[in-house]
């Protein structure tokens, strides 16, 4: 189980003022236990962690095997939790400069569609220039603009290529199960596709193939994952502050209503800053309305001391951070001496590169405390396949509760139009000249 620390909050908040909020977090938990709030129809995300690989994992994993025997690259096209969620799980585990070496048989995974910049686009056809290639894309419609503009290109690509037949072999579709341009272009050219549940929104789907094919192309293994997110359904079900769900939501809802509204989502992984942006995403989108919201930020540390640690101690007191740690890998780096000393780092001899990184984490812990940032620690063990499955599932869990403590519908984004709207105007498409 996941340990969240909140001792580091008192002062911020009182032991009083939480326990009060017991029947609160309680109805939250209900509510969507239940699926009696707002939004219930998106909830398809709860019912996702299997023990054992449904016939669609099956595929997942025979298709993702095909992909990396035929290719050195596979491009995911997507954006938002299309992309996000599998990203994060990727670098996470196996590291920011994971696709270093790869080829056929471990293709490298690059990520189009999540942006409109024509000097990424220029470097990912670099990347491509001479290489074997698939692709997956995703988008319940296939008319979302930045991912079918990526789209449109790579299918040309793979299309002059191999031709049509050998390009429709190598790209895969997660789309709606019925619906939607991508749909009918993947019945029509026969591309093999797998379905983005209705009922789970594009933050909360990780755990379905949007997350699970990419990860599964990087070789991580999905079903280790999904036993994870099992063990987090059963083991965070229980209805009392013993439940770090509750602690975590409880906290933060807290903490905004005493004028923290900045809430800095960090570790001290480089790894880490994918899955900051996947939570970035999941909490931001499911709170950010009605004028309410906590605005989620996220850091590494210790890069990010050299360059927000300033403001953290001493800027406006409306933050608090959520330190999330994991236990220090097997393989130990033990720092050497040197004669001259002239780094002065000789006191550290023999000390492993993981006794410097908890000290610092203390070290920075206690200042910021001591500087009126409470800091909350969300413990999550070993960094296995399980355990980010767990801590998804955690992350999805504490979002709901804690988006229906703060009276919004977490399942909605109604805002999120309005750009699309304006750009769509300036951009000439029809139907929107006079919107």
């Amino acid at each position: 189980m996941i340990k969240v620390d909140i001792s580091n909050v008192w002062g911020q908040v009182s032991l009083p003022d939480l326990l009060a909020l017991e029947k609160e977090v309680f109805d939250a938990h209900m509510t969507l236990s239940e699926r009696t709030g707002a939004g219930n129809d998106f909830l398809g995300w709860l019912d996702l962690p299997v023990r054992e690989p449904t016939e669609e994992i099956k595929r997942i994993q025979a298709a993702a095997e095909k992909i990396r025997n035929d290719s050195e690259v596979c491009v995911v096209v997507g954006i938002g939790g299309s992309y996000l969620g599998p990203r994060a799980a990727i670098e996470l585990l196996q590291g920011p400069n994971h696709n270093i070496g790869k080829g056929k048989g471990n293709p490298q995974i690059f990520f189009a569609g999540n942006g409109l910049s024509t000097r990424h686009w220029n470097e990912l056809m670099r990347l491509l220039e001479g290489k074997d290639f698939s692709v997956i894309v995703i988008s319940k419609s296939g008319t979302t603009t930045e991912p079918a503009i990526a789209f449109r290109g790579l299918k040309w690509m793979l299309e002059r290529k191999y031709g049509t037949d050998g390009a429709n072999s190598r790209i895969y579709a997660i789309t709606d199960p019925a619906k939607g341009a991508l749909r009918q272009m993947a019945d029509e050219q026969g591309w093999e596709t797998f379905v983005i549940p209705p009922s789970a929104g594009g933050r909360f789907s990780v755990l379905t193939p949007v997350g699970l094919l990419p990860i599964a192309v990087a070789g991580i293994d999905i079903m280790a994952m999904m036993n994870g997110a099992a063990d987090a359904k059963e083991a965070y079900d229980i209805r009392s502050f013993e439940n770090p769900v509750w602690l975590y939501a409880a906290c933060r809802n807290l903490l905004y209503r005493n004028g923290k509204t900045i809430e800095l989502f960090e570790s001290y992984e480089p790894g880490f800053k994918m899955l900051g942006g996947w939570w970035q995403q999941l909490f931001g989108e499911s709170e950010g309305k009605d004028g309410k919201g906590i605005f989620p930020a996220t850091a590494e540390f210790t890069a990010d001391l050299h360059s927000l640690g300033q403001l953290i101690q001493e800027g406006e007191r409306n933050m608090f951070e959520t330190m999330v740690r994991f236990d220090a890998p097997e393989q130990k780096y033990v720092i050497g001496s040197d004669v001259k000393n002239l780094d002065g780092l000789n006191y550290l001899t023999g000390k492993t590169l993981d006794f410097v990184d908890e000290k610092a984490y203390l070290g920075t812990m206690a200042a910021h405390v001591d500087g009126g940032v409470p800091v909350i620690t969300m413990d999550v063990g070993e960094l296995t396949e399980r355990k980010l499955g767990e801590l998804f599932y955690f992350l999805e869990l504490s979002c709901g509760v804690s988006a229906y403590m703060l009276g919004v519908n977490p399942f909605n984004q109604p805002g999120v139009e309005m750009y699309k709207k304006n750009m769509f105007q300036l951009l000439g498409k029809p139907g929107y000249e006079t919107k």
